[in-house]
């Protein structure tokens, strides 16, 4: 998309992890605490390219994972990935 400044580019992640309703990945997090939410685990498995990853969907990754499916109020954009 042309972007080169890392500060916009910094923006538009903030913006779109608002959009998703998805929280920041922090580096430092302690792999003590819980599993980050659903959809942020989703998206990072989405992120890498090929046949699968296009073809997983969002219920289907949490079955696969074992995890909790859980009701959310996110935004109406995230139809998509369901």
């Amino acid at each position: 998309i042309g972007v080169t400044d890392f500060g916009h580019m910094q923006e538009i992640s903030r913006h779109v992890r608002e959009l998703l309703g998805t929280e920041e990945p922090l580096f430092s997090r302690s792999i003590a605490l819980p599993y980050r939410d659903n959809m942020g685990l989703f998206l990072e498995r989405k992120s890498r390219s090929g046949k699968k990853a296009d073809a997983l969907t969002f219920s289907q990754f949490v079955r696969e994972a074992g995890l909790e499916p859980y009701a959310t109020d996110r935004s109406p954009h995230l139809s998509c990935f369901m």
